[in-house]
Formats: structure tokens, sequence, C-alpha cells
């Protein structure tokens, strides 16, 4: 079974959640189905349809905006899993500005590397290799979280996303 998206009361993307966690939402009165999945649960004397997309009843106030942990899968994600020197696939993550010589774990200076162009760079700068970058490293759009999260985007929960992203 595949995950649910989490609405907030307004109807904003809060996060991904296991079908089982969705159901106990759904049957303690926290949410409401939105969309189900066409998929059930059973128990002994009880049979419920497993969402797609919840809504939470009461408005959760989130103190921060989400944004995507930086992690190899999530780098992988960006980058369409292929390597930024020579679109072989990726098999690690490198390092633009390598940390040994100062350069930090975020967004702007990580992407994803074949074995080969990782070992070749080593903690050398761009600019003392002859290598170069096919896309220059940015932080991911703000939803992208729920792609790393979900793996792939149900189509479900498009509509829902799209609104996020437009507003």
């Amino acid at each position: 079974m595949s995950g649910a998206l989490v609405l907030n009361a307004t109807y904003e993307p809060l996060c991904v959640v296991s079908a089982r966690r969705a159901v106990v939402l759904v049957l303690g009165d926290k949410a409401e189905v939105v969309h189900d999945s066409g998929n059930r649960m059973h128990s002994a004397r009880l049979t419920v349809t497993v969402p797609s997309v919840v809504r939470l009843t009461t408005y959760v106030r989130v103190p921060m905006r989400r944004r995507a942990p930086l992690n190899r899968r999530a780098v992988f994600a960006r980058d369409g899993g292929r390597c930024q020197y020579c679109a072989a696939p990726a098999e690690s993550i490198d390092h633009v500005v390598p940390r040994s010589r100062g350069g930090e774990h975020a967004w702007e200076n990580v992407v994803a590397a074949c074995r080969a162009c990782n070992t070749r760079k080593r903690d050398h700068l761009l600019s003392e290799t002859r290598m170069a970058l096919r896309h220059h490293p940015a932080a991911p759009r703000e939803l992208t979280w729920v792609t790393v999260a979900a793996g792939t985007v149900p189509s479900a929960w498009k509509p829902y996303l799209q609104t996020a992203l437009s507003a």
C-alpha cells in the first residue's frame, strides 16, 4: 500500500503519511477523506476505504516553510539520477567545493555524480580540473519534499500540489 497526502484544513499540503496512518486519522475524526485510492482495509467487523488524500478537520499552524531535506535520495531526485559532470547514471553525491576546502553541505554545493567523475575530481575545485557542471546546483522547489517522501506523485495529488504552487 502507498501513502496518503495530508492537507491542512485550508487544503495546504502538509506531509505524506502511510495508508494505515491516514485510515487512523479518518477513523479518529481528525481528518476527512478527500480522495480515496480504491483500496480497502478489513478488520473483523469493519471495512474501510483507504484514502489517497485526506484533509485535517482542524487547522494546524505550520511555523516555517518546509524545505526538502538534503540527502542522497533528494539530490538524485533533483538531478534526475544522472551525473552532473558527464550525464552517466549517478552512484554517489559530490560536493562541488570540497568540504576539505571549506565547502558546505548545502543544496547549492551538492550534485549527483558517477563513481568515475567523483574519483577523478577528488578534493579539487572545478577550476583545477577540466570538468564542468551540466547544471548549477540549487535548492529544489518548495514542494519537492512530496516527491522525495512518496517516490512518485499520484495523479490524485496533483490538483492539491498545483494549488499550493500557484498560491
